[in-house]
C-alpha cells in the first residue's frame, strides 16, 4: 500500500499543529504566586518542669518571663509558663512599622499588644583574644555514649560511642549529625516588628487563651488583616509528664494524651565519671534510629512531622507511655529529660488561592500560627518529690540545714546538679549543656579540694 506524499505532508504539520499546544497546556498548570505584601507570625508554647510547683508571674523573670520580664524568644528557652513570640513584616514598610495588635480577652492582655520594630545595634568590637598559658589545658578525655528507643533493656549493637581520645574531626561530625527543622516562624530580624519588646513585656497568665478573633493596624498594613484563632491553635495542655523509678533503673516515663498532639519526642543527658575517672556523657532519645534530636524540641512543619514520624523518628500521638533503659544512667549526676508534644499550624491567607491556576495569587496578607507544648524535668524525679523541694524552698529557708552557713562545704548532693541541668536547659537547650560539658574536658583543670568532715550531705 502506497502512502501519498499528501497524506504525509498533512500528518507532520498536524503533528507540529498538536505540539505547541500541548506545551502550552503544559505550561499553563504551573499558576504564579506572589509574596503576600504583609506577613504575620505567630509562635505559641507552654513550657513546664513537671515535679516542681508553678511560680508565680513574678518569679517567672528569673528564668526570662514572668510579670515585666518577658522577652521575645521565650518560645525557645522552656521558661516555665505560656509565651507567645510574634513577628511582623509589611513591604510597605521594608525598615519595620509601628503596628497593633488587637487581641481577644481571654489572653488577659485586651485590647491590643504593641509591635515594635526590631532595634538594629552597631556592631560591636571583637575582643582580643588571650594568650593560652603552657601546660594550662589538658588533652581531652572522656567519651559520650548514645542510646535510643523506648524499652526497659538496652537494644544490640548499642551504644554508639565516641571516643575523645581516639575520634578524628570526621567522625566528630557524624556523631552530632541529626535533623533539624528550617525556620519558619517569628523571629527578630531588622525590618520585622516584634512582640514582646521593650515596649511591652506583659505576660500571660496561667490561664490565658489566644482564641477568638485578632486584626492588625498601623502604617503600612493592609486594612482587612483580620482573622480567628480557634481552640486547635491556642495554647495547648501543659505536659504532664510523670517519671517512676530511679536513673540506675528502668526509667517508665507517662503522659494523658493530648488531643492537639501530632507526635511526641524525648531525649536526655548527663554526664558522670566511669571506675577510672573518665567523664561520660551519655544521651538517650526516644527515637526507633539514631537520632538524639539537639534540633528537635522546637517547632516543627507538617510536612517534617508526617516524614519523622514515617521514619520512626516520632511518637505517634496515640502513644502515651515510654521507657528508658536500665542502668544507662547510672553514673550520671543530674541527669536532664527533655519532651516536646508537636501541636498543629494554622496557615491563613487572603485573599485565598485561586482555584483557576491561570489566575496568579497575589495574597494581601499571609498569618501563620505554631504550637508546641514542652516539659524539662530531672530524670528519676518524682512530682512528689518535687513538691516537697518547692515547699521547703517557698519560706525563703535553705532545703538544707547549714548549707547556707557554711561556705566551705560543696552545695548538698544533688543540689548542685539539678542546678546546673535546668540552669543549661533554660539558657540554650540541649545543645549548650552538651556544649558545656564538652568544653570542661577540653578546659582547665581544677583542682580537687578537700571537703571538711563535718560538711551536710
Amino acid at each position: 500500500m502506497r502512502i501519498s506524499r499528501e497524506i504525509v505532508a498533512v500528518t507532520l504539520l498536524a503533528g507540529a499543529a498538536v505540539a505547541p499546544v500541548a506545551y502550552a497546556q503544559t505550561k499553563a498548570q504551573t499558576q504564579v504566586v506572589k509574596p503576600p505584601v504583609a506577613q504575620l507570625w505567630i509562635d505559641v508554647a507552654v513550657h513546664t518542669m513537671p515535679g516542681m510547683p508553678e511560680m508565680p508571674a513574678g518569679l517567672g523573670g528569673l528564668f526570662g518571663g514572668g510579670q515585666g520580664g518577658n522577652a521575645f524568644g521565650n518560645t525557645r528557652h522552656m521558661a516555665p509558663g505560656r509565651h507567645a513570640d510574634i513577628a511582623f513584616v509589611t513591604q510597605r514598610k521594608p525598615a519595620g512599622t509601628e503596628a497593633t495588635q488587637a487581641v481577644p480577652a481571654g489572653s488577659g492582655l485586651a485590647p491590643s499588644l504593641a509591635l515594635v520594630p526590631v532595634r538594629v545595634e552597631p556592631p560591636g568590637r571583637l575582643g582580643q583574644a588571650q594568650p593560652v598559658e603552657p601546660g594550662e589545658h589538658e588533652p581531652p578525655k572522656g567519651r559520650i555514649l548514645f542510646y535510643w528507643g523506648c524499652g526497659e533493656t538496652v537494644r544490640a549493637g548499642q551504644p554508639r560511642v565516641l571516643d575523645f581520645a581516639k575520634a578524628a574531626p570526621a567522625e566528630w561530625g557524624n556523631f552530632m549529625q541529626g535533623r533539624a527543622p528550617r525556620e519558619r516562624g517569628a523571629q527578630a530580624r531588622p525590618g520585622h516588628s516584634i512582640w514582646p519588646n521593650e515596649k511591652d513585656r506583659r505576660s500571660f497568665g496561667r490561664d490565658a487563651s489566644l482564641a477568638g478573633e485578632h486584626s492588625v493596624s498601623g502604617d503600612g498594613v493592609p486594612a482587612d488583616l483580620k482573622f480567628a484563632i480557634g481552640t486547635a491553635n491556642d495554647f495547648m495542655p501543659a505536659l504532664a509528664l510523670a517519671q517512676a523509678g530511679a536513673p540506675a533503673e528502668v526509667v517508665r516515663l507517662s503522659w494523658p494524651s493530648m488531643p492537639q498532639a501530632r507526635a511526641y519526642f524525648i531525649n536526655a543527658m548527663s554526664s558522670g565519671e566511669d571506675a577510672t575517672g573518665t567523664t561520660e556523657v551519655v544521651l538517650w532519645s526516644s527515637a526507633e534510629v539514631p537520632e538524639f534530636g539537639m534540633g528537635l524540641i522546637d517547632y516543627a512543619s507538617p510536612a517534617n512531622l508526617d516524614r519523622w514520624l514515617k521514619e520512626k523518628v516520632l511518637l505517634a500521638p496515640a502513644v502515651t507511655q515510654c521507657a528508658i533503659p536500665k542502668g544507662i544512667f547510672a553514673k550520671g549526676q543530674g541527669a536532664m529529660l527533655r519532651m516536646i508534644a508537636y501541636g498543629p499550624e494554622l496557615n491563613l491567607a487572603h485573599p485565598p488561592r485561586p482555584a483557576d491556576v491561570k489566575i496568579a495569587w497575589e495574597p494581601e496578607w499571609a498569618v501563620r500560627v505554631r504550637t508546641k507544648s514542652t516539659a524539662m524535668a530531672m530524670l528519676g524525679q518524682s512530682m512528689e518529690a518535687g513538691r516537697r523541694m518547692g515547699a521547703a524552698r517557698s519560706d525563703g529557708a535553705p532545703a538544707r540545714a547549714g548549707a547556707a552557713t557554711r561556705p566551705d562545704c560543696p552545695p548538698p548532693s544533688g543540689g548542685e546538679g539539678t542546678a546546673a541541668a535546668v540552669g543549661g536547659a533554660l539558657g540554650g537547650g540541649v545543645g549548650r549543656a552538651v556544649g558545656g560539658a564538652l568544653g570542661g574536658l577540653f578546659g582547665k583543670k581544677d583542682e580537687k579540694k578537700e571537703v571538711p568532715a563535718d560538711c551536710p550531705q
